[in-house]
């Protein structure tokens, strides 16, 4: 899930430090909970980890549910515009390549996105429900959207509805950003995206 600012610690140290202490707060926070999970990490460790005190903590969110959901609010926006970028290309193809380029150079974050989304058993019920909500409109929905113009446009065969096409296109792209990356990420999506548009039979 892209927009999560946070890498994994095993991520390279350069990476820039965020420069204002929500951002800071947010970096620490999904370090910690990808580390600890949800119930194993408390406020008071994030305000260490930030070097913030708990009441400057509460400043910026009022808990943890908060401050947890802001980081998949993040991933959220990430995936947002990475739809956006695809649906600015003009054919089918072209805005496939465009998405998942994107999904390559956004893979940790998407690993960190999706270790925090395993985590949204533990959330409020109303709060993971409207999470889901927005998950589902962003992501699904933007692709959906996708594939339907491109099947108005005839680049799509029409028998089958559009959201079977978007699960069967997610199907083959998670490899990209789950479990172990591949040698060779470029290669591989290339590889996953023409299973998808072209077939695995010989033409």
């Amino acid at each position: 899930m892209a927009g999560v600012s946070v890498p994994p610690a095993s991520q390279p140290q350069s990476q820039p430090v965020p420069d204002t202490t929500r951002a800071r707060i947010q970096h620490e926070a999904a370090r910690l909970f990808v580390q600890g999970g949800y119930h194993g990490v408390s406020m008071r460790e994030v305000a260490q980890a930030v070097g913030v005190t708990k009441p400057a903590l509460y400043h910026h969110f009022a808990d943890k549910e908060a401050l947890f959901l802001s980081l998949l609010d993040g991933a959220v926006g990430g995936l947002a515009r990475l739809v956006a970028a695809a649906s600015a290309q003009h054919d089918l193809r072209t805005q496939l390549h465009t998405l998942i380029d994107g999904l390559i150079a956004s893979a940790p974050e998407q690993r960190v996105g999706l270790q925090l989304a395993g985590e949204l058993r533990h959330i409020d019920a109303a709060r993971r429900a409207a999470f889901e909500v927005a998950y589902r409109r962003v992501w699904m929905g933007g692709l959906t959207e996708l594939f339907e113009y491109a099947a108005a446009r005839g680049e799509l065969r029409v028998d089958l509805p559009p959201a079977t096409l978007t699960r069967a296109f997610l199907a083959l792209l998670y490899p990209l950003v789950t479990g172990t990356p591949p040698a060779d990420p470029p290669g591989t999506a290339r590889a996953l995206l023409a299973v998808y548009l072209d077939g695995a039979t010989p033409h």
